[in-house]
């Protein structure tokens, strides 16, 4: 005879409907709560000073030279990703993070209905860097920062950051930066696989005994995961033209 499939190390306890939906509406005096620290967490935010940035700071765009400034792209805020960048790395050497959380913003209509530029501020080579974003299909605005790192990470040591900027006139200003599980925002799976009876499935979760496990899935098989469906439908990932 067959095991119980529903029973044993991996599975959730099965109960009545009734006592599910106790549980869940348990859980949600805690998600309510959680809700609210997080809105007063944002309207701290809200209240933060800003340092001024020099707008002339240069970039590299489609047009060649440009600056940050031009990045608002006329809108007054800008949310600019720093991407990281292997300089002279093949596609698959790239980083399986920016790759994970930048290739996850792709709806930009909604940040320019609240006056919003999204753009990606990429630590690498113009030419090169643009190649990859094609290659993955993203339309982000895209520019190299690389000549301007130093200024734009101000002493900085991150290799990755998320960074908030108001423009005044012709004046910039830095009003918010975030780096490591900071940019956690960016990812929307992240949320879902949260909401989800195995989570993400990271090894520094809380979860419980039997639960599957077995570190991130931002790479498989050698390259970021997101690659793979590109080289499926016939794109190159030759970053250098060649």
């Amino acid at each position: 005879m067959n095991a119980d499939p529903t029973t044993g190390p991996g599975m959730p306890a099965v109960v009545d409907r009734a006592t599910w939906l106790a549980e869940v509406e348990a859980l949600r005096v805690q998600e309510k709560a959680h809700t609210r620290r997080g809105d007063a967490i944002a309207a701290a935010r809200r209240r933060l000073p800003m340092v001024e940035v020099d707008a002339a700071t240069p970039l590299t765009g489609p047009d060649g030279p440009t600056t940050l400034l031009a990045a608002f792209e006329g809108r007054t805020q800008l949310i600019a990703y720093f991407h990281m960048w292997h300089d002279g790395h093949s596609a698959a050497e790239q980083c399986e993070g920016c790759t994970y959380f930048n290739g996850q913003v792709r709806e930009l209509s909604h940040f320019h209905a609240h006056d919003v530029t999204y753009a990606t501020l990429c630590q690498g080579p113009y030419d090169e860097s643009v190649a990859y974003r094609d290659f993955m299909g993203w339309e982000v605005p895209w520019y190299s920062a690389q000549e301007s790192m130093d200024v734009l990470r101000a002493g900085r040591t991150a290799s990755f950051l998320l960074v908030c900027y108001l423009r005044r006139g012709e004046r910039v200003f830095e009003t918010y930066w975030t780096t490591g599980r900071g940019v956690e925002i960016m990812a929307p799976s992240y949320g879902l696989l949260d909401i989800t009876a195995y989570g993400r499935q990271e090894d520094w979760e809380d979860s419980p005994a039997g639960w599957p496990a077995g570190g991130g899935r931002m790479r498989t098989d050698g390259r970021p995961t997101a690659q793979w469906s590109r080289l499926r439908a016939g794109r190159s990932d030759d970053l250098t033209g060649g």
